[in-house]
């Protein structure tokens, strides 16, 4: 241990999984404890928040404890504490901002709110460097938004999506699929197995837009199942799978490739659940190759909600003195650019 070394405690709580992590200098992660909550919410297909809040309640001491002790460090060493101030379901942010609150307060270090999307973004910063200017593709259970980062820390949203984000969609889809939730992992296992496919529709929305849609593109995989069983057939579902799953990775790559060329970005990051489905890291590596742009994706482990990447995009605001008051506030809703670092 130096004593240059510092060590940022994090917690996530945004959605349904309670996260505390230690991670020292920013970026060697000590200890990544994630407790999910999957299994409490797959029997009502989708997360319950006032569930999802007593689980952190019920979780997060025995958590705190348990990253400490996996980091192999102690409380007094801790020089700065994290947690998600949104955006996420507000009740689970309540649970994570009072505790982090409350230790900070215990352990009299200072506090800093961070950005959850912020945190899937700078995962990447665990596992690689980030070069400048930087285009971020964000695919979660909530979020699907291009992000360009003109510089460290430095947010701007080019954009997002309009209605479903991706990981809703995909779970939508395996609904009707009839897969379990989450059903993400099954649509892209059956859309790669697939020996066929039912082309779907691609929303586009306007020539010059950033922007996504996939409520249409949900509507129509329910309208093939509709029409196959009016017809008394039994719907193709592995084709089905990989009609969805090729219209939302086209749309996704086209436009975020699109995005970094018109903003001269250096590389491109992958960030977020949806991250992790293989047909998306192939096709998104393929384009970057192509294009002789650096792809950094974060591994499976970073990609879907923890504390660690909490604490890699607390550090931006940690070197920088940038702290949170003791009054801070869960934000449900809650602007990536306005949290960026200041100038």
């Amino acid at each position: 241990m130096s004593l240059n070394d510092y060590y940022i405690l994090a917690i996530e709580t945004s959605c349904d999984e309670t996260s505390v992590a230690v991670v020292r200098n920013g970026r060697e992660v000590l200890s990544n404890v994630v407790s999910s909550q999957i299994d409490t919410h797959r029997q009502f297909g989708g997360v319950v928040p006032e569930i999802a809040s007593r689980k952190h309640v019920e979780s997060m001491t025995i958590i705190i404890e348990e990253a400490i002790s996996v980091a192999g460090i102690g409380l007094s060493d801790i020089d700065t504490v994290a947690v998600t101030q949104g955006p996420g379901l507000v009740g689970a942010l309540l649970v994570g901002v009072v505790a982090g609150k409350s230790l900070a307060m215990a352990l009299d270090v200072p506090l800093i709110g961070t950005h959850h999307i912020a945190g899937h973004i700078y995962a990447n910063h665990l596992v690689g460097d980030i070069v400048y200017p930087s285009l971020a593709l964000v695919v979660s259970g909530g979020h699907t938004e291009i992000v360009l980062l003109e510089s460290e820390g430095k947010f701007r949203i080019l954009g997002r999506t309009r209605d479903d984000a991706v990981g809703e969609a995909y779970d939508k889809v395996a609904r009707a699929l009839q897969f379990p939730y989450p059903g993400g992992p099954y649509v892209d296992k059956l859309a790669q197995s697939a020996s066929e496919e039912i082309v779907l529709p691609r929303s586009w929305l306007e020539p010059d837009s950033y922007d996504f849609s996939f409520s249409g593109l949900k509507s129509a995989v329910l309208a093939e199942i509709n029409r196959s069983r009016m017809k008394g057939e039994s719907p193709d579902f592995s084709a089905l799978a990989r009609g969805f799953q090729q219209s939302v990775i086209d749309v996704v790559t086209t436009k975020a490739m699109k995005a970094a060329s018109a903003y001269g970005a250096q590389q491109v990051l992958l960030c977020g659940g949806v991250a992790a489905n293989r047909g998306l890291r192939e096709r998104l590596a393929g384009l970057c190759a192509e294009a002789g742009l650096p792809l950094l994706i974060p591994p499976h482990s970073l990609c879907t909600d923890n504390a660690a990447m909490i604490a890699a995009a607390a550090d931006l605001k940690w070197r920088r003195g940038e702290f949170s008051t003791l009054d801070l506030k869960a934000e449900p809703v809650f602007s990536l650019e306005e949290w960026s670092v200041k100038d």
